[in-house]
């Protein structure tokens, strides 16, 4: 894999159509999934982190599932080192969103000192 910054942003914004300054981590793998290469940009400019494994091979995360997929920081690093996330869209919760009610402010009462 002989992609560059110039190469892989070329790549995100027109094969993937997404925005390159959102500060995502777009993640590139070599066909014979030996090497990976990340690009994400870190408000200073472009970072590109890239990996090759001295034995064993990057797994697919989901052979069947050919759309977008979005990793957590924690199953990314897991990714990273090379572990197998095929069982992560079966076993893995949902994402939880959860929202919190807005607390009612009591309206400020004046203080008053006496000299």
């Amino acid at each position: 894999m002989r992609a560059s910054y110039d190469t892989l942003f070329a790549k995100v914004k027109g094969f993937l159509n997404k925005d390159p300054y959102t500060g995502h981590l777009f993640v590139f793998i070599n066909k014979r999934r030996t090497s990976i290469k990340c690009l994400f940009w870190d408000g200073t400019g472009f970072v590109l982190l890239c990996k090759r494994l001295e034995r064993g091979l990057f797994h697919k995360i989901n052979p069947m599932f050919k759309g977008e997929v979005v990793l957590s920081a924690a199953e990314f690093a897991l990714f990273f080192e090379g572990a197998d996330l095929e069982k992560r869209f079966i076993e893995s919760p949902q994402e939880i969103k959860k929202s919190f009610p807005m607390r009612h402010q009591l309206p400020e009462t004046p203080v008053s000192a006496t000299v």
